[in-house]
């Protein structure tokens, strides 16, 4: 998934929640939200469906809720390892509760932050 096409994605399904959409560096889009938190989103050009996206909440409510997969071995007993969920803080992770592939992965954690904000 490249930066174009989450911005197409962002501008078709996301402007009621989006709204500004940066490109801060090379690797990353990071998209202001009306509740002044943000998504940064990076997507591994390197390995095929490497991904994360980070959505920055701890100004607004202590929180953050992150989707990644990077393997982190201490996720490993995970039902949905290497993919997982950073639900309210780092530390912690579940099972992904979102589809696993690009760009699905991206609409579902897309959907889920409209979810929260609305």
């Amino acid at each position: 998934m490249t930066k174009e096409e989450i911005r197409i994605i962002v501008e078709d399904r996301f402007l009621d929640v989006v709204e500004e959409i940066l490109e801060p560096s090379f690797e990353k889009v990071r998209l202001i939200l009306e509740d002044s938190s943000f998504v940064d989103i990076r997507v591994s050009r390197k390995v095929k469906n490497r991904f994360d996206f980070h959505w920055e909440r701890r100004h607004v409510d202590g929180t953050i809720y992150r989707y990644d997969n990077f393997p982190d071995t201490k996720f490993k007993k995970l039902t949905t390892y290497p993919y997982h969920f950073h639900d309210k803080n780092e530390g912690a992770a579940k099972s992904s509760p979102f589809r696993l592939k690009l760009p699905y992965a991206f609409i579902d954690f897309m959907e889920f932050v409209r979810r929260k904000t609305k």
